[in-house]
């Protein structure tokens, strides 16, 4: 399957990011001197990607003034400005926007590197693993130990086919979520139109035995705080030596 819609969530007011979010939108902060949020649209470009959806609210106007300036797919805006709509009301708001077609839905500041040359992206890999008749959503999944910026902790855990779990209540073959979904549309045709997060959805496709993940190539990483944007930087240097 090749997916061609994309919603990037990237509304959120980076407040663990002060002082540096007082000023400047989360998603355009730079690292290795790339914005943030261009690490994600370029993967979708690379994906095949025609058309992204991209939620705003803190700083709107800088990150309007930035999309309107990306080049390589269509960018609508789903316009946050009067209320914040936590990541699943932001997202079933943007989905509005869009066909009923497939999507891929990501976070505008976690983002990877180090794919390995000449295969299929993450994304293409993700889009070709998601089968709509066995699943809710598909995740893409990375190992603790190939993150940067994460809390440590695993979130899911994965059983040979690839189905998850919480992994609080498996204990066991843990993996992080990396931030990137593909998905049908309709799975949120129940939702409300007000602000909810995405866990919800997440356990709802848990429960119906229909949530599954498929892991990451290449590291991943997460830039929550200003510390952590060395880190990163460290990251990337380092994969970029070796490539």
């Amino acid at each position: 399957m090749t997916i061609k819609q994309a919603m990037v969530l990237a509304a959120g007011l980076g407040t663990r990011m002060r002082p540096i979010t007082d000023t400047i939108p989360k998603p355009l902060v730079k690292i290795a001197g790339k914005p943030m949020i261009d690490y994600t649209l370029d993967a979708l470009v690379q994906a095949g990607v025609e058309r992204a959806v991209v939620n705003v609210h803190h700083h709107a106007d800088q990150m309007e003034a930035h999309l309107r300036g990306y080049r390589g797919l269509e960018i609508l805006i789903s316009d946050e400005r009067d209320a914040l709509m936590n990541n699943g009301g932001g997202l079933v708001k943007g989905l509005k926007l869009l066909s009923r077609d497939p999507v891929f839905v990501m976070n505008a500041d976690l983002f990877w590197v180090g794919e390995e040359p000449g295969h299929p992206t993450n994304l293409e890999r993700l889009a070709g693993f998601y089968d709509e008749q066995r699943m809710d959503m598909a995740m893409l999944c990375v190992d603790l130990e190939r993150t940067t910026g994460h809390n440590g902790k695993n979130d899911f855990g994965m059983a040979q086919d690839g189905r998850l779990a919480r992994y609080r209540d498996v204990g066991r073959d843990g993996v992080v979520y990396a931030g990137a979904i593909a998905m049908s549309p309709s799975f949120f045709d129940d939702a409300p139109n007000d602000a909810f997060n995405l866990n919800i959805y997440f356990d709802k496709a848990i429960q119906r035995g229909r949530l599954y993940g498929t892991m990451l190539d290449g590291h991943w990483l997460t830039v929550g705080t200003p510390e952590a944007v060395g880190e990163a930087e460290e990251a990337i240097r380092t994969f970029r030596a070796f490539a």
